[in-house]
């Protein structure tokens, strides 16, 4: 964790005075991603899984479509940098990179998929169900998993999973970025997200939604809220749309037949 808090003295206050006392706080680390030596974006992020980001990043965006296209992957995390080749040395559209869709992450989130996306994209077909149970057992784990915000409370967290458990965790300042952490490990690594679910500790907006459902996952959890677009897209897209996963209870916004009862 040493990579992703840094330390301070700090003075707090309360009613009977104040004292001096050391705390952490989570670290905030500008990320710049060059794809065939083109610079494509800088990102604002938590200093740990950086290749996975960079890599789930492109994914997302639809820059990279798999870990074949892949030649070499050069990264100075000191300086914070990465570089991407590819086999096919893309070309991305000028256009593109001056039209990019300012997300509502924390901050700001830079995204390139347009509204056709989402009229493109398939709807998920999966059959999968979860039960009540398993929901609320997996959000439990989910924060006990989450380290770096249980020492900050500065941080987001994200996790794939199956019924049963949680397969991966990763945190960031950005909700975005977590889950392009998972994403990035995924592609990487060789990991499947068919019959999968994601877990957000943050907001669900419609840019999420489309996240999981371009890698055919069709549920996805959060303790927090959705927006309108988002439920409007999870319907369409026919993933299952979770909120406010707290305790014994949740809200289930969209394709509710993959819930079963206790």
């Amino acid at each position: 964790m040493t990579d992703e808090v840094k330390g301070f003295t700090i003075l707090r206050v309360n009613e009977q005075g104040k004292s001096e006392v050391e705390d952490v706080v989570a670290r905030e680390f500008p990320f710049t991603i060059i794809l065939d030596n083109q610079e494509l974006v800088t990102l604002l992020c938590t200093p740990k899984d950086l290749k996975y980001l960079a890599i789930g990043f492109l994914s997302s965006e639809g820059l990279i479509e798999n870990k074949g296209e892949i030649r070499k992957i050069t990264l100075d995390d000191r300086r914070g940098v990465v570089r991407v080749e590819t086999e096919g040395d893309k070309e991305v559209d000028r256009e593109l990179l001056f039209k990019r869709l300012i997300t509502s992450g924390c901050g700001r989130g830079a995204a390139f998929y347009s509204a056709a996306d989402t009229t493109n994209q398939a709807r998920v077909e999966s059959q999968m169900k979860i039960s009540a149970r398993e929901v609320f057992a997996l959000v439990k784990e989910f924060q006990l998993r989450s380290q770096v915000y249980r020492a900050t409370g500065g941080v987001h967290s994200a996790a794939l999973c199956d019924t049963k458990g949680i397969l991966m965790v990763a945190e960031d300042i950005g909700r975005h970025n977590a889950i392009d952490k998972i994403f990035g490990e995924c592609m990487l690594k060789d990991i499947p997200t068919d019959e999968r679910i994601i877990i957000t500790s943050g907001r669900m907006s419609s840019e999420i939604v489309l996240k999981i459902a371009k890698r055919n996952i069709p549920i996805l959890l959060s303790k927090s809220a959705p927006t309108d677009l988002a439920v409007d897209l999870a319907a369409s897209l026919g993933v299952t749309l979770i909120g406010f996963v707290r305790g014994r209870r949740m809200n289930v916004y969209t394709d509710g037949w993959r819930v079963t009862g206790e």
